[in-house]
């Protein structure tokens, strides 16, 4: 006969007169004394952030939680519009749309640095010009390959994305530049060497990688960004309940549509060949 089965777990369980939570009593260690960000890494670790690893990663999380009318906010305020009694479905339709352009590069940006780390034979390097000499290499073979750099531009902040700098100096000051970071700010000095014009370290991509850096699990990257956007997204409702734009915008396009003409769709042409 087989015996009722087990489900070890780290995270929360509850008794009728407790509730645990990474191994302490979430009432009582947990409620009032542990923030929101602290307890987030802490989740997804299980082990407790330093002061200056919660700095870090809070930095982060507000870097990433809005960006004003991106196509999350607006598709969050439109779902809003269309079924006002779903708030959970108008927060799941903006952090869907977190993908390859909003919200993802973090986590391209964190995997990218990392593979070159791991290939990297040998010692890493251990001064700036090593750090540069070890980019240059890199920039020129995504260059080679046609292949863009994650983290390098934006279309906004073409002259400097101004949270860049600041997440630099954070991880300076708290002793947390480790060799993500310090890969990525060779990038930034070397690559218009290989490209030919210089483009700013944008925002998500720092931010990927002093999410590597703090060690976090590199397949949950986006994840973290999808947490911080969680929190833009409840502001966007917010002020959508106060100042609404989203029936302006579904109005400006239904009502500014045009007819044309159908244009068929046609398969690429496979050179004459038949199978």
């Amino acid at each position: 006969m087989i015996g009722p089965r087990e489900y070890p777990t780290a995270l929360g369980a509850s008794s009728r007169e407790s509730i645990t939570l990474l191994g302490t009593d979430l009432a009582r260690d947990v409620m009032g004394s542990v923030g929101f960000g602290e307890l987030a890494f802490w989740l997804a670790t299980q082990r407790r952030p330093t002061r200056g690893e919660t700095r870090v990663f809070e930095a982060v999380l507000a870097a990433l939680a809005d960006h004003g009318f991106t196509p999350t906010a607006i598709v969050t305020r439109l779902t809003w519009l269309s079924a006002p009694d779903s708030v959970q479905g108008a927060l799941a339709a903006g952090l869907l749309g977190g993908g390859s352009r909003f919200l993802g590069v973090t986590e391209d940006c964190g995997r990218f640095l990392h593979g070159v780390l791991t290939s990297t034979e040998g010692e890493l390097p251990g001064d700036d010009a090593g750090w540069d000499a070890l980019a240059l290499e890199t920039v020129t073979a995504q260059r080679t390959a046609g292949r863009f750099v994650p983290g390098l531009g934006h279309h906004v902040h073409k002259d400097g994305d101004p949270r860049t700098p600041r997440l630099f100096e954070i991880a300076a000051e708290e002793g947390l530049v480790g060799p993500h970071l310090a890969l990525f700010a060779a990038i930034g000095r070397v690559h218009p060497q290989v490209l030919g014009k210089t483009l700013p370290l944008n925002g998500a991509g720092v931010c990927g990688a002093a999410l590597a850096d703090l060690g976090l699990p590199l397949e949950l990257l986006r994840g973290f960004a999808l947490l911080a956007r969680t929190a833009g997204l409840i502001g966007q409702l917010a002020e959508e309940l106060r100042h609404p734009v989203a029936n302006d915008v579904f109005l400006s396009v239904d009502l500014n549509n045009r007819s044309v003409a159908p244009d068929p769709y046609e398969p690429d042409s496979l050179g004459g060949r038949h199978g």
